[in-house]
């Protein structure tokens, strides 16, 4: 169970049950209140619980309402709810500007459509960069809060995923996307292009 207080400046994590697994919150007391540093999600690796006492030696088990409150949200999300998330409980600044751009420009691709890393690398102005869009993709710390399962690959199929290619399939399905038993998606709800599907 975790404990409802943590000492400033000191990150705490809390673990959020799912039926793909736990997942791990990892947060900070800050001047504004409590600041989500990274979203850990559960896959083949070690435990999310591993994962942060590595990533973050020192970490408590710890709560507060702000972090209770994401944490069902987060719940209600992996079950299929839609839920909008806000991002003013983020450390959204801990990211390079590049991969801040990418992050919300994949936050703006509404539930039950996709793009593709290369679309997102065109909006953003940065022809040819859809690996470098992948790339930060795949080192976004706010999986869920920002839904980077929402980008796929230019041939449609569905790509890797930090929680695995099995979450990201329930998770686009979920949102009304058709994944065929070889993960290719299937849609015309490309965000980002003109005119295209899958």
């Amino acid at each position: 169970m975790a404990v409802e207080h943590t000492l400033p400046g000191s990150f705490a994590y809390v673990l959020v049950p799912s039926d793909f697994g736990s997942l791990s919150v990892v947060w900070r007391e800050d001047e504004g209140g409590a600041r989500v540093y990274r979203v850990f999600l559960p896959s083949e690796q070690p435990s999310t619980q591993l994962l942060v006492l590595t990533a973050f030696p020192g970490a408590d088990l710890a709560s507060c309402p702000a972090v209770a409150e994401l944490g069902r949200r987060i719940q209600r999300f992996l079950e299929g709810e839609a839920v909008d998330f806000g991002l003013d409980i983020i450390a959204l600044e801990r990211c390079s500007e590049f991969q801040r751009r990418v992050l919300l420009a994949e936050r703006g691709i509404p539930r039950g459509w996709v793009s593709t890393y290369g679309n997102i690398a065109q909006v953003l102005g940065v022809p040819g960069g859809a690996r470098a869009v992948g790339g930060a993709l795949a080192r976004n710390p706010f999986p869920i809060i920002i839904p980077c399962h929402r980008a796929v690959r230019s041939d449609g199929y569905v790509g890797e995923f930090q929680g695995g290619v099995k979450m990201k399939r329930a998770l686009l399905e979920f949102e009304g996307i058709e994944v065929t038993p070889a993960g290719r998606v299937r849609t015309s709800r490309i965000y980002y292009s003109k005119a295209s599907s899958f």
